[in-house]
């Protein structure tokens, strides 16, 4: 008989974009959500740590995570020296109370940054008491050529990080399993992105079951594995015509969460063997 696990269930503020920050905090609130990850420069309120605060305050509600400014529209928040924007996203997640620090591979032109990430990710860690969870991303698909955007690697497996985020968009764009890449990541894993994607080229961020990402066999596979790290909704509404519209793609999403994260349900669930190899399991 299916049991319901306990997840705390995030709202990310990119999810609400064109929206802020602060509609994020009601929508997540009203909705009924369990917090909230800040998406830092995503909106000029989400750089300003004390009006976020302010915000936890008002609305009762918690920041799970600080998402660093790493993408390519954030490139100048918080400054231009990649370390710098870590250390700060650091300091903002111990000021908010968070535990984990989101932070995407570094730019392939990024090369000082590049050459000692994984281990500056380690002293960051050792040093702040913060989770850096660094998120699977993908290659660059054009007609016939992908580009390497990413160093090390766009995959994060192939690193020796000790914490990971794994985004069911990006690995619908990189062509991957879900549910196995989350067995390779292992005890790594410690947030979730929850969304969708077809397998486009394009970075997609559907609402979760909308694409063919197996995105209730993962939620059912945590459940069964006691998983304690955040879920996250990460998805796209900026062709939301009305806030009315993009609050039905946000229950919607929170929705699929509760039902499919639950133990005991017949899913297929995978696990790592001793020697690496992916083993597929039933429950």
């Amino acid at each position: 008989m299916a049991a319901r696990a306990t997840a705390t269930i995030g709202l990310s503020t990119a999810s609400v974009y064109p929206e802020s920050t602060a509609s994020a905090f009601e929508l997540a609130s009203r909705l009924g959500y369990d917090g909230v990850e800040v998406m830092v420069g995503i909106d000029p309120l989400s750089t300003q740590i004390d009006a976020v605060q302010r915000l936890v305050d008002y609305h009762q509600l918690p920041v799970l995570a600080i998402h660093a400014p790493c993408l390519l529209i954030t490139q100048r928040v918080w400054g231009t020296d990649p370390w710098g924007k870590l250390e700060r996203s650091a300091e903002a997640a111990k000021d908010l109370g968070a535990d984990v620090v989101v932070v995407h591979p570094p730019f392939r032109w990024q090369r000082d940054y590049a050459r000692g990430f994984v281990e500056g990710i380690a002293r960051l860690e050792e040093e702040t008491g913060v989770i850096f969870a660094v998120e699977n991303m993908y290659p660059w698909r054009a007609p016939g050529k992908g580009l390497q955007a990413y160093a090390p690697s766009w995959d994060p497996t192939e690193q020796t990080y000790a914490h990971t985020t794994l985004d069911l968009s990006h690995s619908s764009t990189a062509e991957q399993d879900c549910v196995e890449l989350a067995a390779t990541m292992g005890k790594t894993l410690k947030h979730i992105h929850l969304t969708d994607g077809t397998g486009s080229a394009k970075d997609e961020h559907l609402v979760p079951g909308r694409g063919t990402q197996r995105a209730a066999d993962l939620l059912n596979t945590l459940a069964n594995q006691d998983f304690r790290g955040h879920i996250v909704i990460e998805i796209n509404t900026r062709r939301s015509t009305s806030r009315a519209e993009r609050e039905i793609d946000l229950v919607e999403s929170l929705e699929f969460t509760r039902q499919h994260f639950v133990r005991g349900n017949r899913r297929s669930s995978f696990a790592v063997t001793p020697e690496g190899e992916i083993s597929e399991l039933t429950s």
